[in-house]
């Protein structure tokens, strides 16, 4: 008799689980999840992350709502995203003011889009309300834009610091090239004032025995950083900082005088010589048309590097003649050389007219007399009324 030989069943092979990108979140530390979800998750993938938060913790009304605005609405922030993901995960680590947070924005939100369904409901059934973007909305879109090419330095310096370097990077060159203006400015500031308030308190950080617990989540957060490449990073987006308060001032400079000045003191200061900025010590002369008429006037001059101050002379105003400033106080008005100007002009930026004296007895060079006489290395710091 023949046997059958029976076919060899196949084993079957069980599909392999790939894993996604938000299984690799770190759940052991606020900072570091923020940090991945920001440089290693697609702005798109926030968006879907907020609103699946928001579906599944909302009611119907205020989910309706939401998905009556534009997309960029919901997801322009990725802290938002990494609380709506750690709520889900290890609520623990979260922040009480992110979670607070996150609930605010939400109800925002939701009373915009309740506005939008309210107009729709007023219009007549056969028209369609189409959402038009404000002005703000299109800038903000534009200066989005703009940023590209910075926010892909960013991204291939942490996947390769050594490949990519920042310290090469020039913020205020690259701004001038994508002609940002002071609308832009505007948004770029809020946009980054957060991490570099961060990489500001990281580098500063005390020792690890007097940290507090936010500052050692803040330190782990970019443990997988050297301190050099932290400072790498810090100084970079110090200059972009840096750049957005020069743009602000150069822009400033162009503008016509106020209208309590007077209407000749645009053409007084037509001639005067001055520098318009300093990238190197992040610093920018404020509209020279200002001091007519002032007291008290802030001047460093970067090729010496003396810093002086002008006082006018007793019942008298300012006045500019040519490139030299008239009717100043000769004894009164000195200078003094500063050794690390970096360190000490960021004080002089936020100075008060009543702290100028104290500031500046704080510098123990000698002082000497000014002449009054302008030039290309001079930066106008400070006028004062």
């Amino acid at each position: 008799m023949v046997k059958t030989l029976t076919p060899r069943k196949k084993k079957t092979v069980r599909a392999t689980r790939r894993l996604s990108v938000y299984d690799l979140i770190p759940l052991d530390s606020w900072h570091k999840a923020k940090h991945y979800v920001h440089y290693e998750i697609e702005g798109k993938d926030w968006i879907s992350k907020v609103k699946e938060h928001i579906k599944k913790n909302c009611d119907k009304a205020t989910v309706a709502a939401i998905n009556k605005l534009p997309d960029w609405k919901v997801g322009n922030g990725s802290h938002w995203a990494t609380t709506a993901i750690l709520l889900e995960k290890n609520p623990e680590i979260v922040p009480e003011v992110y979670k607070t947070g996150l609930e605010k924005f939400i109800k925002e939100l939701a009373d915009e889009g309740k506005k939008l369904i309210y107009v729709e409901k007023t219009e007549a059934k056969t028209k369609k309300v189409a959402y038009v973007p404000t002005i703000q909305e299109r800038l903000q879109d534009a200066t989005v834009d703009k940023l590209d090419e910075l926010e892909q330095w960013v991204d291939d310096w942490m996947r390769d610091p050594k490949a990519n370097p920042l310290k090469d990077k020039m913020p205020l060159n690259y701004f001038k090239g994508k002609e940002v203006n002071l609308g832009h400015a505007r948004f770029i500031n809020e946009w980054y004032k957060g991490t570099f308030e961060e990489l500001e308190e990281l580098v500063n950080l005390p020792a690890p025995a007097k940290q507090d617990e936010m500052q050692k989540q803040l330190a782990e957060g970019y443990d997988h950083l050297t301190k050099a490449q932290q400072k790498e990073l810090y100084e970079f987006y110090k200059r972009i900082m840096q750049a957005v308060e020069i743009l602000r001032a150069e822009k400033k400079q162009v503008k016509a005088p106020r209208k309590i000045k007077q209407k000749s003191a645009s053409e007084l200061v037509k001639k005067l010589k001055f520098k318009a900025s300093e990238p190197q010590y992040g610093i920018a002369s404020v509209n020279p048309a200002d001091m007519i008429g002032s007291t008290v006037v802030v001047v460093f001059n970067t090729k010496n590097r003396k810093l002086g101050v002008y006082y006018a002379e007793a019942n008298c105003t300012f006045q500019v003649s040519g490139t030299s400033l008239k009717f100043f106080d000769e004894n009164k008005s000195v200078q003094k050389t500063i050794r690390k100007p970096e360190e000490i002009l960021p004080n002089w930026k936020k100075v008060t007219k009543h702290k100028v004296n104290a500031q500046f007895g704080y510098l123990k060079t000698t002082e000497t007399k000014m002449n009054g006489r302008f030039n290309e290395d001079i930066v106008i710091l400070k006028v004062f009324q």
